[in-house]
């Protein structure tokens, strides 16, 4: 919670802008001057430097109300209804809640009101996100939110840019308070900050040129996205096909005898995965849980840390030598399969490669040491759109909590002759290397635009570039 603040972009450091305004070099104000306040620098002549609370007309906590009872019902915004690109509100999909009409006085949102959340958040998306409110539905908002009133001398949307900016910078953490599980923001100190803004006809010149800039980022970030999704579902086929089927269209085929399977070739068998493994289980968390994690040591693998497409390590923890010694029956080899076996991740798997550093895993990924047959082609296997859905099936008519080590072990797979499913696994992997290429790219560019669209937003709303010209045109 102590992460300092973003520095404001350098006037003369605008060149990045470029890429995302079509080749354009945008200018900065004609004049600037000290603002005095550290993290946002120098702001154009003519702006008003003041407390941030001087933007609003004044605040109300939200209410949670009652079951709905058909005649005080009314839409109840959540922070889970905040969409935290567009800065909006989502009701697609809304929570209704009874609330009486004394309660509503004062909460009653209206189109072009601020929503900020004061409860929530966590390290990795802190509390005091806001959005703007932008329906005509009768709605109130939840206890863990604030409906902020905008006053005529502002433009809401630009309101939400810059508030958008403070949030991207962490200035808002500096009011975050936490005595317990939950963060709680100390609105009073959050709007005691420190701004800048322009006139009303400027902010609103502003905010239509983000809104357009922005809607244009967005588009392409949605473009890459359906690339990755038609890539890997592309990957997927070309993997079911080679591992139930194999490599030659003219093979005779055989009924498995198992439906989710179908026919496979004739030469193949079909054995349960329990008798072509010497191990199949899962680790454990270590006692003591995040507590006994050090900066340093023996890795230990979660589920986060497994996908279809190799180990992650970003965020890999590591415990000491002796919770290692206590947790010997949870170590990997090289050449293991790990599986996903809980969670919203359940079903993704990995190959410990060779010369992998000792490792241990947690309970929620499950170890599979292959005895007669390839660990490539058991992957493969595992990343196969039948698997896929026979896992999602399995969990389904359990206790959804997961797999277990009988339903893993009973699984039947389609084994071909070694030599065979080397030939699978190496034809696999040159089919979808240039695939992974591009799809690695696609997952670059959408990090980039993302952080092109936060600077843009940031350098927009600090008066860094002069975007007036353009956004009266909008």
């Amino acid at each position: 919670m102590n992460r300092a603040p973003l520095a404001s972009i350098p006037v003369e450091q605008v060149e990045w802008l470029e890429v995302v305004t079509g080749g354009r070099r945008w200018k900065p104000y004609p004049e600037y001057r000290e603002s005095n306040i550290e993290w946002l620098g120098r702001v154009p002549v003519g702006w008003t430097i003041d407390r941030l609370k001087w933007t609003t007309a004044g605040s109300r906590n939200g209410i949670w109300g009652s079951e709905p009872d058909a005649q005080n019902d009314i839409i109840c915004v959540r922070v889970a209804d905040f969409d935290r690109t567009g800065f909006s509100v989502w009701i697609d999909d809304p929570t209704v809640r009874a609330v009486l009409p004394n309660e509503r006085r004062g909460r009653v949102l209206q189109r072009g009101d601020l929503l900020i959340e004061k409860s929530g958040g966590g390290d990795l998306q802190p509390v005091g996100v806001v959005v703007q409110f932008d329906h005509d539905e009768p709605a109130v908002c939840s206890n863990f939110v604030a409906r902020v009133l905008v006053p005529p001398a502002f433009d809401s949307r630009y309101l939400v840019y810059l508030h958008a900016h403070l949030y991207a910078g962490r200035v808002n953490t500096r009011s975050i308070k936490q005595t317990t599980g939950i963060q709680n923001l100390d609105a009073t100190a959050y709007f005691d900050e420190g701004v800048a803004w322009p006139p009303l006809p400027e902010q609103r010149a502003i905010a239509a040129f983000l809104d357009g800039k922005t809607r244009q980022i967005d588009e392409l970030i949605k473009k890459k996205r359906r690339l990755i999704e038609l890539l890997h579902e592309k990957r997927t086929a070309l993997i079911s096909h080679a591992v139930t089927k194999g490599l030659d269209p003219a093979a005779p085929m055989k009924p498995s005898g198992i439906d989710w399977l179908g026919d496979v070739p004739v030469h193949w068998e079909v054995k349960p995965l329990k008798f072509l493994t010497s191990r199949i289980g899962s680790g454990k968390t270590p006692k003591g849980g995040a507590e006994v994690y050090v900066s340093e040591g023996v890795m230990l693998l979660r589920s986060q840390n497994v996908y279809d497409d190799g180990l992650r390590l970003d965020d890999v923890v590591f415990i000491d030598e002796e919770t290692d010694a206590e947790m010997a029956g949870t170590r990997v080899q090289p050449g293991d399969v790990l599986l996903n076996i809980t969670g919203a991740s359940i079903g993704r798997a990995a190959v410990v490669p060779p010369g992998a550093p000792r490792a241990n895993v947690n309970q929620h990924v499950c170890i599979i040491r292959p005895a007669k047959v390839s660990a490539r082609f058991l992957h493969a296997f595992f990343c196969s759109k039948a698997v896929k859905d026979w896992i999602r099936a399995e969990e389904n008519g359990t206790s959804r909590e997961g797999l277990n080590f009988r339903q893993i072990g009973s699984m039947d797979l389609p084994v071909p002759p070694p030599a065979e499913q080397d030939a699978i696994t190496r034809a696999i992997e040159q089919a979808t290397q240039k695939a992974d290429g591009i799809r690695r790219a696609a997952h670059d560019a959408i990090d980039r635009l993302a952080e092109y669209r936060q600077a843009m937003i940031s350098a927009a709303v600090t008066g860094k570039i002069d975007v007036r010209e353009e956004g009266a045109e909008a």
